[in-house]
């Protein structure tokens, strides 16, 4: 039976060296399919990269059956036709230069060209690093996305950012470069784990707090339908992601003003993550600690008020999140401190963050040391 695509929306890009000039994104309904989907799609070759957690999902063994994979728990290389499949290991600790370079030459033991396709099928790990083979792959090949995980679908797979972990530091080695579609079926989030779920949420709930004041009133009025993971508040909550980072994406594709903003609580969430050791915590829960920790420092500076404070912990709090100074994954204020000075945003002795005044209303500053221990301690 044919897929039903439901909707789509096209992102415009200012001339680039690499990468697309444009992002057609495609939403689908119903039980995802990538037989259906790309059996049609024959005018190229495509080099397929997911990774064992995805490979092994129900929805997927059709698909990966194609390629004479018999097993999916482990990493390998499969073949259908002119198309070839690699599968990575799953989890933030293979998100490393060495899995990049297995996709680079997984693509060149295949003699592929650069006419032909970098197709990432997964979350913001297998996204990324897809993305990143193939801007760097004869110096410039062709990439798309199947974004698996809530998380990757309302902001990973969206705006051209790719890259690698080095060093246990995150997304260290990378390059802007967008890829030419996204095909999105929200119903893969019905496969997600529980904290999986929750860490694509967070990035959701950021971008509610940062660009749509309707979106968060109706989080907040709709806990109990994000919780049952209802199908149409969650198509309409990632649409609505979408747009919004389409919108920055359009403005500021290389980060160098607006988009700065998606920042917000990931100068903090990325130090976490680094001094747990990567993949101890999850993204979204680490930058909604990061929110915590900006919403806090925001108070300190009299950007915004307690009573904002409130409205917002109340939520996370809700929800599972941490809200205090001290992460039960790491307590250490002056490793953490260390770790955001080494942060890739940074461009002075001082660190960047992005605080808020209220709802939709953000602003990017420095901070001092001083500053920034007062919320950590």
């Amino acid at each position: 039976m044919p897929i039903n695509k439901t909707d789509s929306y096209s992102i415009n890009y200012e001339p680039l060296p690499h990468g697309a000039s444009g992002t057609e994104i495609s939403f689908f309904s119903g039980t995802p399919d990538l037989v259906s989907l790309f059996e049609s799609k024959t005018e190229n070759r495509r080099l397929f990269v997911t990774d064992t957690n995805i490979a092994s999902l129900d929805c997927m063994e059709q698909f990966v059956k194609q390629f004479g994979i018999q097993d999916t728990r482990v990493s390998g290389t499969g073949k259908c036709g002119n198309n070839v499949l690699i599968i990575i290991n799953y989890g933030e600790e293979n998100k490393t230069i060495e899995t990049v370079l297995s996709i680079v030459k997984a693509a060149l033991d295949a003699a592929f060209t650069r006419k032909d396709i970098f197709t990432g099928i997964g979350g913001g790990v297998v996204c990324d690093m897809t993305a990143f083979a193939a801007s760097i792959y004869k110096r410039g090949a062709r990439a798309e996305f199947v974004p698996t995980t809530l998380l990757a679908m309302v902001d990973a797979a969206v705006g051209g950012k790719t890259g690698c972990d080095f060093d246990d530091y995150k997304n260290m080695i990378g390059s802007f470069f967008p890829v030419e579609n996204l095909y999105v079926f929200p119903a893969f989030v019905n496969y997600q784990s529980h904290d999986q779920f929750r860490s694509g949420f967070g990035e959701a709930v950021k971008t509610a707090l940062l660009f749509n004041r309707q979106l968060f009133e109706d989080i907040s009025r709709n806990r109990d339908k994000i919780s049952a993971r209802d199908p149409e508040f969650i198509y309409k909550m990632i649409r609505l992601c979408v747009e919004a980072k389409a919108k920055i994406v359009e403005e500021d594709l290389m980060e160098k003003n607006r988009r700065m903003l998606l920042n917000l609580g990931h100068t903090f969430g990325h130090a976490l993550e680094t001094c747990a050791g990567l993949g101890k915590i999850n993204h979204g829960d680490a930058v909604v600690w990061g929110m915590a920790r900006a919403l806090e420092l925001s108070r300190n500076l009299g950007l915004c008020s307690e009573s904002y404070v409130a409205e917002v912990f109340s939520l996370f709090s809700f929800f599972g999140w941490e809200t205090g100074p001290e992460s039960k994954v790491f307590k250490g204020p002056g490793k953490l401190l260390e770790a955001m000075r080494r942060d890739k945003k940074n461009s002075s002795n001082e660190i960047r963050v992005i605080l808020q005044k209220g709802l939709e209303d953000s602003v990017i500053t420095e901070v001092t040391d001083a500053e920034i221990l007062k919320v950590l301690e």
